[in-house]
């Protein structure tokens, strides 16, 4: 049975996770921690909604850049090839934690890393792409939220298909590079 939540439910859960590791040090008052945000997009391809609704759930969990939180933002651009050194860069500043968008920057980040903690926000396939050993036990310094929906592959067909009675071709474009891709054709 497929459990619904929210938005704000889920913008709020992102947030907890990504501060996750931060909590336990909590306590120590007065410290900074650091933030590395990581993507392989765009700043400005980012959905601006769901930036500023994750940013207000971690200022009501008391995280409030300036004060207690600072954040590295990390953009490849779209150009792949850079995500290794953005990563590596987030690694040298020490960041406490890193959020890493999509599947390409968690897995970047996790070969940068096998000490800082990553939360991945919207990966595809974390078992299949070796993100994580299970799911139920991802071990390692990553977790997180998935993308995980292959069967929406089908449903997208049949949608369409609804909505275009007479259609009779269908042309896929997806990025090969990209293991989730593979599983949503």
């Amino acid at each position: 049975m497929p459990v619904i939540i929210g938005r704000r439910e889920l913008i709020a859960a992102l947030g907890g996770a990504a501060v996750w590791p931060l909590s336990a040090r909590a306590q120590e008052g007065g410290r900074k921690y650091t933030i590395g945000i990581f993507s392989a997009g765009s700043e400005h391809a980012e959905i601006p909604a769901l930036n500023a609704a994750f940013f207000e759930a971690l200022r009501e969990l008391g995280w409030v850049e300036g004060k207690n939180v600072a954040f590295e933002h990390r953009y490849a651009e779209n150009r792949h090839e850079r995500l290794t050194e953005l990563a590596a860069d987030l690694v040298r500043r020490k960041v406490d934690v890193i959020a890493a968008a999509g599947t390409f920057a968690p897995l970047t980040a996790k070969r940068a890393t096998a000490t800082i903690p990553i939360v991945m926000t919207a990966a595809g396939d974390p078992l299949g792409s070796g993100l994580v050993a299970s799911l139920a036990r991802p071990g390692g310094n990553v977790t997180g939220m998935s993308l995980m929906v292959p069967d929406l592959g089908a449903k997208r067909l049949e949608l369409l298909k609804e909505v275009l009675p007479r259609l009779s071709r269908v042309a896929v474009l997806w990025n090969a590079d990209n293991p989730y891709s593979v599983l949503v054709i």
